[in-house]
């Protein structure tokens, strides 16, 4: 793990007028917990999401809750997973999500991190993986087909390409936490002094 001084990892947005993102990746006893939160603003729409996404020690996530805060007032949905099988904040089995591993919150590039971290991709290699996708700032959640190619190191980055059939294809660097850098037409991260 990155020193304190390189995480909380804060990104802008690049593929919206205004929007600014703060993330933290931290060590649990069982496992790995993300918080992370970003503010949007485009045209008229303008909300506030923030997200706690928690794994076990193999990045496999646990639980992931959720909230948005806009003019319509505040929504949130909670998750919990065992095993690949997910349920609601209320126990309801979601035999739609059966199977997925990973969350991808589309708010900030940090639950890019997950996969990132599980699968453990050597350079060369890709993966495709389903996905529990939760939008932001609808909050409705669907399964996503992704894949991610990971390539050979450069600048001192690690650096990945993801495509999903949503949104299509990017490249991004990571840090030596898996923590996104510079994330293609969607974020880019901000450095102390920028």
């Amino acid at each position: 793990m990155s020193s304190p001084t390189e995480h909380p990892a804060a990104w802008t947005r690049i593929d919206v007028p205004e929007g600014l993102g703060l993330g933290t990746l931290l060590p649990e006893p069982d496992g790995f917990r993300l918080e992370a939160g970003e503010t949007v603003v485009e045209g008229e729409g303008r909300f506030f999401t923030r997200f706690t996404v928690r794994t076990d020690l193999a990045w496999v996530t646990t639980e992931v809750r959720a909230e948005v805060l806009s003019v319509g007032g505040t929504e949130s949905v909670t998750l919990r997973a065992q095993g690949g099988h997910w349920s609601d904040g209320g126990g309801r089995e979601l035999p739609e999500l059966v199977g997925c591993l990973d969350v991808d919150v589309a708010a900030t590039p940090l639950t890019n991190t997950l996969p990132i971290r599980r699968l453990g991709l050597r350079p060369g290699e890709h993966r495709d993986i389903t996905v529990v996708w939760i939008d932001v700032p609808s909050l409705r959640i669907r399964r996503v087909r992704q894949r991610y190619i990971r390539h050979p190191a450069e600048g001192g980055l690690e650096w990945y390409t993801y495509r999903d059939p949503l949104h299509g294809e990017y490249r991004m660097s990571v840090d030596g936490d898996g923590v996104v850098v510079d994330y293609e037409r969607f974020a880019r991260r901000l450095h102390p002094g920028t």
